[in-house]
């Protein structure tokens, strides 16, 4: 025997129900303010009698708007990306938008890829944070966009649009300054790939807190935004004849890494060598000692972001906004040991 599918409930059975017109359902549905509160009262006792939900495909048709924004984001695994987005859904949701996500898996081609993806889902606007501010797949999908777009804590060269970013370079500044004022000459930077704000930010404003103090030295490792590099970058760092006294993890997803690499060459933290995180993970308060850090808010980044592409979709003009960094202190970082006093426990 064939199943009989349900008849969906239509804005006419609402209408006979409350006993008004169709034009006034569509009216209180939609949050006209030309309504009375008697008539507001009677059509949604109607909707919540019969369970009517609104096609929100055929509305989306109507108005030429999906309500819907389009989140592209390096790597959903992240838990930095995963607050980020968390921001932004929160904002979208009071706005009455829906928030449809794409990971591009740290990939520049599937920047490209799933651009391309979300454009064809005919989404109001889009949310990007770039796996590669350089590829000229991206920067080409990029120009031929027809809607609005916020770039999340990324420059992309000769392309306009609004942006929420963070300024690096005041967290990192702090963080030199407090290593050299322990007396700390050689300081290592583990970073990720070259071609997004954060990395070459922080690298900057490394070399330049450095380059202040005579006779400081840095060394930074680029590499990717993973706890391989973050091992095998600090490793090598560590393995040199003049080691760094202190390292800095330039992302959350490569300290793991780091903390393997000190811990298997027998280290002490603070007492062999001093480490500083950027980025809060969420385990990090359990560690000891408690790890400096250079810390962004990124659900407020999530927020903002989503203010800014709500607000360009209603004619504002599109707006750089640059949220603060700061630095926490923490008992991983001391006074560095004496040359001769370095190197593996026995």
């Amino acid at each position: 025997m064939a199943m009989r599918t349900p008849t969906r409930t239509g804005i006419r059975q609402v209408a006979k129900k409350a006993r008004v017109a169709i034009s006034s359902v569509s009216r209180v549905i939609s949050g006209h303010p030309d309504v009375s509160p008697e008539m507001r009262d009677r059509v949604q006792a109607a909707v919540r009698t019969l369970g009517y939900e609104p096609d929100i495909l055929a509305q989306s048709l109507r108005r030429g708007s999906t309500r819907t924004v389009g989140f592209l984001i390096g790597d959903i695994s992240n838990p930095l990306f995963a607050q980020i987005a968390l921001g932004a859904g929160l904002a979208l949701q009071e706005r009455d938008h829906a928030m449809l996500m794409v990971n591009a898996l740290d990939a520049a081609t599937d920047d490209a890829t799933q651009l391309r993806l979300l454009r064809q889902r005919r989404v109001d606007g889009f949310l990007l944070s770039l796996s590669d501010e350089t590829d000229p797949g991206t920067i080409k999908q990029l120009k031929t966009l027809d809607k609005p777009f916020v770039l999340i804590d990324r420059k992309v060269q000769n392309v306009s649009s609004a942006a929420v970013l963070s300024d690096h370079a005041v967290g990192m500044h702090a963080a030199v300054e407090h290593l050299i004022e322990l007396g700390h000459r050689r300081i290592g930077l583990i970073a990720g790939g070259r071609t997004v704000l954060p990395t070459y930010a922080r690298a900057d404003a490394l070399l330049a807190a450095c380059g202040a103090h005579r006779g400081v030295r840095t060394l930074v490792e680029y590499g990717t935004y993973s706890a391989a590099h973050g091992e095998a970058a600090a490793g090598a760092l560590l393995a040199r004849l003049e080691a760094p006294t202190a390292l800095i993890a330039g992302g959350n997803q490569i300290l793991p890494g780091v903390l393997l690499a000190i811990r298997r060459r027998r280290l002490r933290i603070p007492r062999d060598i001093s480490l500083i995180t950027c980025d809060c993970t969420p385990l990090a308060e359990f560690l000891e000692p408690p790890l400096a850090t250079i810390s962004r808010d990124t659900r407020e980044l999530g927020r903002r972001s989503a203010q800014q592409l709500l607000e360009v979709l209603h004619g504002s003009p599109p707006q750089c906004v640059v949220l603060p960094t700061s630095f926490a202190p923490g008992l991983s970082c001391g006074p560095p040991r004496a040359a001769s006093g370095r190197g593996a426990r026995s």
